[in-house]
């Protein structure tokens, strides 16, 4: 891809041609065949593709913990979610490493999850 088709797929939504020529339709066949929804599939495909754009195209398969963390931290900080949003995204990212890459997930399993806030009556 050019530099500036790569730049435009950034920043206008386009999809990423080596993003979505694998990674993405697994990850839409993955959640289909275990009978989720189809606004999962569409959230979950959401989610991994700005975890893969926040980190500036590279492949998930080269990120780590530390770049997980750095994700969600960002989505907290800078875009303000809300810690339901936050789970679903960790929630996405968790899907794409156990089940499309197939590869143990302990390493997420003790990131510390978004908490709503105590309401108080």
């Amino acid at each position: 891809m050019a530099l500036g088709g790569l730049f435009a797929a950034m920043f206008t939504g386009m999809p990423v041609t080596a993003l979505s020529a694998r990674l993405l339709p697994t990850l839409r066949a993955k959640l289909r065949t275990k009978r989720y929804s189809e606004r999962t599939v569409e959230a979950y495909g959401d989610w991994v593709r700005r975890f893969v754009r926040f980190h500036g195209l590279r492949h998930p398969s080269e990120l780590g913990p530390a770049d997980v963390e750095a994700f969600l931290t960002d989505l907290a900080t800078r875009a303000h979610v809300a810690a339901a949003t936050q789970n679903q995204a960790l929630a996405a990212i968790m899907f794409m490493y156990r089940e499309v890459f197939e590869t143990p997930t302990g390493w997420l399993d003790g990131m510390i999850r978004a908490k709503r806030p105590q309401r108080l009556p």
